[in-house]
């Protein structure tokens, strides 16, 4: 009897353990579950979280970083002034031979040499004192006029997208907080789980918005002053050019003008005679 006794203590010891250890365990599962259903990613917490607002802001944000990428590939040196042209068409100019010049130009695509294309043809030879300079600088000014709304347009929106990412993130933060004030009558209560979507979606558009801002003004400023330098570049070579050829031209003429045979030691002797007739 006793035996009997003592197994089934045993057998119901056994089966209490096994019991116990499946209710744990099955415990543990549902929390689990329940943590991974509660458990959100950074994705959830930095963007989703931020409501239909966050998608002109992501859009934006996509978009900002593309006009700086192509704004770095846009505004290279070897674009706009590359030095191996540069020395070549003062050379050509050097010799005056304006037409190899404009040739070179015409055959690049940079902007130094659509500028050269563009104003070297409005060189004057009969005038050989300054070829026609003011003709060239009128040339000059109304080429980068045009060039300039070109060169700039993708520029200029990197400071359209950094005003507008604040308005964007300003208008989420009324509508999260427009949020909350409605639950707020609708509950009576202010219960931080039925605020904290509303709250999320003020503060993270917000935070987007002036990340972009952030991004998008100072490559703004840094890229407008790449461009300008550029342009000065390209202009102050074409100037260089003709400077070049006119002190040549007027070099030559200079010494055209010469007496043959008259050199220095002439000159001083015939100064010494006349101030000995003066005497």
């Amino acid at each position: 009897m006793k035996n009997m006794i003592s197994r089934f203590a045993v057998r119901a010891s056994i089966l209490g353990m096994l019991a116990a250890a499946t209710l744990s365990s099955s415990v543990w599962a549902q929390e689990e579950a329940t943590k991974a259903v509660t458990k959100k990613t950074m994705l959830d917490t930095w963007v989703i979280d931020g409501g239909p607002t966050m998608i002109p802001l992501v859009l934006l944000l996509g978009f900002t970083i593309f006009l700086i990428v192509y704004s770095i590939q846009l505004l290279k040196d070897e674009k706009f002034c590359p030095e191996a042209l540069r020395t070549q068409l003062i050379a050509f100019m050097g010799e005056c031979r304006v037409q190899s010049a404009i040739k070179l130009a015409t055959e690049s695509p940079t902007y130094l040499g659509r500028l050269v294309a563009y104003a070297l043809p409005n060189i004057d030879a009969n005038r050989t004192e300054d070829l026609g300079k003011d003709s060239i600088e009128d040339a000059i000014a109304d080429f980068t006029a045009n060039e300039r709304p070109q060169t700039m347009k993708f520029v200029d929106m990197l400071a359209l997208a950094g005003s507008i990412a604040p308005s964007i993130g300003l208008f989420g933060t009324v509508q999260g907080m427009i949020g909350a004030f409605a639950t707020l009558a609708t509950t009576g209560q202010a219960d931080p789980s039925d605020l904290a979507g509303d709250i999320s979606v003020a503060l993270l558009t917000t935070f987007w918005g002036l990340i972009i801002s952030i991004i998008a003004i100072p490559a703004f400023f840094l890229f407008k002053k790449k461009a300008q330098a550029l342009e000065a570049a390209c202009v102050n070579a074409v100037e260089e050019m003709v400077n070049t050829s006119i002190n040549v031209i007027n070099a030559e003429a200079q010494l055209a003008r010469i007496p043959e045979g008259l050199d220095v030691e002439g000159e001083e002797g015939a100064e010494g005679a006349v101030e000995e007739v003066q005497a």
